[in-house]
């Protein structure tokens, strides 16, 4: 196939960097001296005869006492890595207990099913119980989990919310807790992971308290501080072990630079239908692949265009995955990837996660994901063993697309992007000493993570004065009558979900769900709401009951809602000079509104009309860094003719002419 592409100018000659990344042979080392003899048969059973050397090297470091930070590639073993260790301590402490902690519940589920296969093949030599604590656990079997879960597996917010502070019913729990492992750390960065660093600090506050002092394990994809970044979030030293042992087979990286469609206006074709044509090439050469789109109206409308190129029997073989989706039917779409069920899948990031979804053959990164980890991570996700497997970026129009198309070292030579946390924000941190005091009180002299007990005083006695705390002796008591942990949301994204519902086969079925800060401009009356390839049309949408109605809809169009942002500054905090201009940082806020939307034809990208819908506005109070270019740096744009930001005069009459103009290039100029 790829000497097919080659040759082909419809293909060959729009590949801008072909970059081959050669395979590597794996590094084996025999299992330890002092692993548990029923551990060594069940791997021996399984087929494992020995261990890589980034696995070897992880039971060593855990062994010896060490926090952990394992950054290898994807498909490398990781989980194998650290599960060994716990399992091995588990046999040997029959009341040891190991909390394993994933950024979703989709691949807590994934990782149980690999724990669940090894405890199969150790049965009746072990009470080692595996199970899952979120928020789908039914109630009923809570109780149950605290008691006999000697692993469990659950994920940050659910720790925040229904685990630290009902910390008296997990006592023999965090009594004999061994081990913490955060898996994907890559995914706790910004204000997340400065939420999850403090959730930490809670954490080792409450084992401290029981008389524990648990040892992590972090894993992480690709980023370029792995080891500070797990060093920062758990506040303690840590051992990063980078030097991956894993086979991997040759990979192809392509970056493909669409035609020019339209000389005259310079408009290339779209990134979504070269995606889809490279996509069909590939499944037409039985290559299973996985589309990465940027975003849900883009991963639908590349299943449905990808769909229709296949007869009807054969359309359920290419499938999308995203949220919004319900998780019953991601769990199906995952299952029959594994099973090699779906030629294709169109995804959003969600599948960037380590998510067993099998050997896929190849990748296409329909543009630039806005990240280089994150680009690497979505090529990263073909490829299994030693076979060859295949990435491909498809570049879009955006200017930082076709930067890269046209320097492609610049991509392949730059290392990945930092993840970086900031767990003393006061905004973030005093949340969660809130949090912290109703779980445990304050003494007067307790440090918090890294703050000491001088700094905590003073932040303590604000609290008091707020009266969100009351000081009696020598502590400091929670008093409000709120449940702090519930007020605090981990992620950027509401906690509020809207159900979307559907009458289907006359009845009311929910087809999936949507966060509320989203469904302004997603799911407004109006709307053409896309799933899994089918279109439907938003009838109402209910903030109230957290509800909207959809239609089934036959249309030959789609919607994009007409949003208007504004930005004022409330409050300047700090301003210096910097090249061409200053840059400032104070308080702001955000102000959006959907005010309409437009309709657009599938096939034509031609705008059928624009419809007014009754305007609905959230406003985000936050922080805000700027730039502002000096007159001098105005005037030198100028007169360069690089200056676009001053309206243009262009005479009475030219709404007509530019009507008339759009209307004979049929509307390909969509400025």
């Amino acid at each position: 196939m790829l000497a097919q592409w080659r040759s082909e100018a419809t293909i060959g000659g729009n590949i801008t960097a072909w970059e081959t990344i050669p395979g590597r042979s794996a590094k084996f080392i025999p299992f330890p001296n002092n692993i548990h003899p029923v551990l060594l048969d069940a791997l021996e059973s399984s087929g494992i005869q020995a261990l890589y050397s980034h696995q070897y090297q992880t039971w060593q470091e855990i062994k010896n006492g060490h926090h952990v930070a394992i950054a290898t590639s994807t498909a490398s073993g990781k989980s194998l890595a650290y599960n060994l260790p716990i399992f091995d301590q588990l046999l040997h402490s029959p009341n040891d207990r190991a909390l394993l902690l994933f950024p979703t519940k989709a691949l807590a589920q994934d990782q149980l099913s690999n724990i669940n296969n090894i405890l199969m093949s150790i049965a009746g030599n072990t009470n080692i119980v595996a199970s899952i604590y979120d928020g789908d656990t039914q109630r009923n079997n809570r109780s149950a989990i605290r008691k006999n879960s000697r692993m469990l597996l659950s994920n940050p917010d659910m720790l925040h919310l229904g685990v630290l502070p009902h910390h008296t019913a997990w006592i023999d729990f965090f009594q004999n807790l061994r081990f913490v492992v955060l898996d994907e750390m890559h995914n706790y960065r910004g204000v997340f992971g400065s939420h999850i660093a403090n959730v930490l600090r809670r954490l080792k506050r409450i084992a401290n308290h029981y008389g524990t002092q648990p040892q992590f394990i972090l894993t992480s994809a690709t980023i370029n501080n792995p080891g500070e970044l797990a060093s920062t979030l758990i506040e303690a030293p840590v051992k990063c072990i980078s030097q991956d042992g894993s086979a991997r087979g040759p990979k192809h990286f392509l970056i493909y630079n669409p035609p020019i469609i339209n000389p005259e206006l310079g408009l290339r074709a779209s990134a979504l239908r070269e995606s889809v044509r490279i996509a069909h090439d590939l499944i037409n050469h039985g290559l299973q692949t996985i589309i990465f789109g940027r975003s849900r109206r883009s991963v639908e409308s590349m299943l449905k265009t990808l769909r229709e190129l296949f007869p009807v029997n054969a359309r359920q073989s290419v499938r999308a995955y995203r949220s919004g989706y319900l998780s019953q039917h991601r769990r199906g779409i995952e299952q029959s990837l594994r099973e090699n069920k779906v030629n294709a899948v169109i995804a959003t990031s969600a599948l960037e996660l380590g998510i067993d979804i099998g050997g896929l053959n190849a990748s296409i990164l329909a543009s630039y994901p806005g990240t280089i980890s994150g680009a690497w991570q979505q090529a990263g996700r073909s490829g299994r063993g030693a076979e060859t497997s295949l990435a491909v970026l498809v570049a879009s129009s955006n200017p930082l697309d076709q930067f890269f198309a046209h320097n492609p070292d610049y991509f392949f030579l730059q290392t990945p992007e930092q993840a970086l946390i900031n767990p003393d924000n006061l905004l973030i941190l005093l949340q969660h000493i809130q949090c912290a005091a109703f779980e445990i009180p304050f003494k007067e002299n307790e440090p918090f993570g890294n703050l000491d007990s001088a700094q905590m005083l003073d932040l303590l006695s604000m609290l008091c004065i707020a009266g969100f705390l009351h000081k009696s002796g020598n502590s400091f008591y929670w008093m409000s009558d709120q449940y702090p942990a519930a007020q605090i949301s981990l992620r950027s994204t509401s906690s509020t979900a809207i159900t979307l519902q559907s009458l289907i086969n006359n009845k009311q079925k929910t087809i999936g769900v949507i966060d509320e800060k989203s469904a302004p401009w997603m799911v407004h009356p109006g709307a053409i709401y896309l799933h899994e390839g089918n279109s439907y049309q938003v009838e109402t949408l209910d903030f109230e009951h957290k509800i909207a109605i959809l239609n089934p809809a036959e249309v030959d169009y789609y919607t994009i809602p007409q949003q208007e942002t504004e930005v004022r500054i409330l409050d300047l905090k700090d301003q210096l000079p910097t090249a061409g201009g200053s840059k400032a940082y104070g308080e702001i806020a955000v102000t959006s509104l959907v005010s309409g939307f437009k309709k657009i034809r599938w096939e034509t990208q031609e705008r059928l009309g624009v419809e007014k819908l009754e305007p609905h506005a959230t406003v985000l109070h936050t922080t805000g860094y700027w730039l502002t270019l000096s007159a001098e740096t105005i005037q030198a744009l100028q007169a360069s003719n690089l200056w676009k930001n001053e309206p243009n005069q262009y005479g009475p009459s030219w709404k007509e002419i530019a009507d008339f103009v759009r209307n004979r290039d049929q509307y390909l100029c969509k400025v």
